[in-house]
């Protein structure tokens, strides 16, 4: 049975296709994005969008859409679907749809008297090319296919008009032309694999409208240009591939070329086979074999900090640790260019977050997890070693490690957390002083480096020799000194009469709001909380700010509870941080009730990840958004795909697995005694 199969009336249904979105990537950062009617609703859309760096760091709209035209007696069927200002769609493709499927990947089938197409779109792995192949099931008399694309070539935070500088020049190639619109882009390749005759009729269509964007409050109009169109004729039976690429294509070989980008697809027929698939999605490989992790899609870059928490979800917990390890190999550049103050050429945004470092350390410390505290040590112990001594000496611009052994940080003027909505470029959330998770962060990093540093001693009191790096400037004595000086000072400093923890302290001013970053306390391998502390902070989560969908952002007996992230731009970055849920916090808060509570919240953690399977049929098919409204019906917002997110569902499933499987071997070792005991008996 198909996992992610759409029939005719959800897709003839537009206030419901149309939130419907459908996103491939390839290992670039290049991705085609629309809806599953293939109508554009943001600006982000198109059918290749790819990052051009010579003109800058963003990614650019080339082709934004195809219309595809069925000919039969002299008859025109336009397949396709736009809306256009005023609310007007036109054509209205979508009412010849008779099914969606989306298990390997988005094929549709479109039915028009009787003529049955079929229309399959792959985006080459390791190329900025889209492939779109179109198989005519059925038809009982002479068809022909007409092909007219749309191009916008610009940024996808822009808009283009009518403009007397688009070119209309265009070079006749094998099956098809090549043409771009302005210099300094490159020239887009668009080709069949049969033989095509290109009319060329240059035109500009007015006034697309993007909804969404009309939604946030931004300019949601544009123009879009048209070269001509292609026609060519199609037999019963017979395939034919579209592409569009940043390179010329074999058109030979396209045939066989999107058959094995087809059998080089894992199906989406399962929840977890859809987030694992949206693992991948993040993967960014630049020409220099350096590795990323995208922050999400459509609109986000590599961020430091959403790096080093997506890291162990995305990777080690299905099985890549190869992965992990080249990441984490690019990111360790970054990290030591930063704190030897030199030119990045790492291309991670916002590493000079204050907690960034110490997330990196949390994500080695998954690694060791994995693949054992040996190895752990031998690839990364010594950039614990100097993140620490970073911290301790003082040298991070605004994190300052306090004699009670706390970290505190500057964020009156300026966002320093993942609560990071700004507004006229004030921190709508200004958290500073004691940050919660920072120290909590802290106290697990020094608790770590104490583990890999007793390890270092026993391997080299074992082996007879020296430790081969260089003399640690934490001895474990002095680690032991700064986790003592920080668990005394955490409680204290954040563990209030009424049982859960302030998310801020900053001199004589205590954040009494009620937020689920107390959390990462509970969490955790190593916690400055008591049991009977962790267990009180966990309850009250899970009174106040538990959802479907993850932790809300702030509970809704706080002032300022703000659960609908909806409205202009302002509203929703006012709402951001004051409400919404997120699910790579309930990630945590998952975790922190299974160690807490072990095997007895194992059916409970079960049934919180089935409002996750549900999201993988909404919103972009098969992964998960960015952020969802606090209150009921929980809808997704955001980026349609966001890396934490994945990644800490991800983990969490693992964490079950590893569950389930010690689960196994102790029934197995419990049946094993029974066993030996009636054997005695009997003997």
């Amino acid at each position: 049975m198909s996992y992610l199969r759409f029939d005719k009336a959800p897709m003839t249904n537009l206030e419901e296709a149309l939130q419907r979105e459908i996103l491939r990537t390839n290992r670039s950062g290049a991705y085609s994005c629309s809806t599953v009617v293939d109508c554009n609703t943001r600006k982000y859309h198109g059918l290749l969008v790819v990052p051009i760096p010579e003109l800058d760091d963003e990614n650019h709209v080339l082709l934004s859409s195809l219309d595809v035209t069925v000919l039969q007696h002299g008859a025109e069927f336009n397949l396709a679907l736009h809306k256009y200002k005023g609310g007007h769609f036109s054509p209205q493709g979508h009412k010849y749809i008779r099914e969606f499927n989306c298990d390997k990947v988005p094929t549709t089938t479109y039915r028009v008297g009787g003529v049955i197409l079929k229309r399959e779109i792959v985006f080459q792995h390791y190329e900025d090319r889209i492939l779109i192949r179109y198989t005519l099931d059925e038809a009982h008399s002479p068809t022909t296919l007409r092909l007219r694309p749309f191009l916008a070539f610009r940024s996808v935070r822009e808009l283009t008009h009518i403009n007397p500088h688009a070119s209309q020049e265009y070079k006749t190639i094998a099956g098809g032309i090549s043409t771009r619109m302005y210099e300094g882009y490159p020239y887009l390749y668009m080709q069949l694999s049969k033989r095509n005759e290109f009319i060329s009729k240059p035109d500009w269509y007015r006034d697309f409208e993007y909804p969404k964007e009309t939604e946030r409050g931004h300019d949601s109009n544009e123009d879009l240009y048209t070269p001509g169109y292609f026609e060519t004729t199609i037999r019963k039976g017979e395939s034919i591939v579209f592409a569009a690429s940043t390179s010329e294509s074999k058109t030979r070989s396209l045939l066989k070329l999107f058959t094995d980008e087809i059998n080089d697809r894992t199906p989406r027929d399962s929840f977890e086979r859809c987030l694992r698939n949206a693992a991948h999605q993040f993967h960014r490989r630049e020409p220099n074999d350096d590795r990323y992790l995208l922050a999400g899609y459509p609109w986000f870059k590599t961020r430091a900090r959403d790096t080093f928490i997506a890291l162990p979800g995305l990777t080690l917990a299905i099985g890549e640790t190869k992965y992990f390890e080249y990441v984490m190999q690019t990111a360790e550049r970054g990290l030591r260019e930063f704190m030897n103050r030199k030119p990045l050429t790492a291309k991670i945004y916002e590493i000079e977050q204050p907690d960034v470092m110490l997330w990196a350390v949390w994500a080695i410390q998954q690694y060791a997890a994995e693949e054992g505290i040996d190895k752990c040590h031998k690839q990364y112990g010594q950039l614990v070693e100097d993140i620490l001594q970073f911290i301790c000496e003082g040298r991070h611009p605004n994190l300052f490690l306090e004699d009670n052994g706390l970290l505190r940080t500057e964020g009156r003027n300026r966002a320093v957390t993942w609560m990071n909505s700004t507004i006229a470029g004030r921190p709508v959330v200004p958290r500073t002083g004691y940050i919660v998770e920072f120290n909590a962060l802290w106290f697990n990093a020094l608790s770590f480096a104490l583990e890999l540093k007793k390890h270092e001693q026993q391997t080299a009191t074992n082996s007879q020799q020296a430790s081969v790096h260089k003399p640690y400037t934490f001895n474990i004595d002095k680690i032991q000194e700064l986790i003592s000086r920080c668990h005394q000072s955490f409680a204290a400093t954040f563990y209030n009469q009424y049982g859960y923890l302030f998310d801020y302290v900053g001199g004589e001013m205590q954040d009494w709001s009620v937020r689920p970053n107390m959390i990462f306390a509970c969490a955790f391998d190593y916690s400055p909380l008591t049991r009977e502390q962790k267990r009180s902070v966990i309850d009250f989560t899970t009174r106040e700010l538990l959802t479907p969908k993850g932790l809300r952002s702030l509970s809704p007996k706080s002032c300022g509870y703000k659960p609908l992230y909806i409205g202009r731009q302002e509203e929703r970055d006012l709402a951001y941080h004051q409400g919404t849920a997120w699910p790579w916090l309930g990630g945590f808060y998952l975790e922190a009730c299974l160690k807490l509570y072990k095997r007895s919240r194992l059916s409970f953690v079960e049934r919180q990840m089935v409002g996750y399977d549900d999201e993988m049929y909404y919103h972009c098919l098969g992964t998960i958004s960015e952020l969802f409204d606090g209150n009921p019906p929980f809808r997704g917002r955001g980026a349609i795909s966001f890396a934490i997110n994945v990644a800490e569902i991800l983990r969490t499933k693992h964490l079950l697995e590893k569950i389930r499987k010690k689960e196994v071997v102790g029934n197995d070792a419990l049946n094993k005694d029974d066993v030996r005991q009636k054997e005695g008996r009997g003997a």
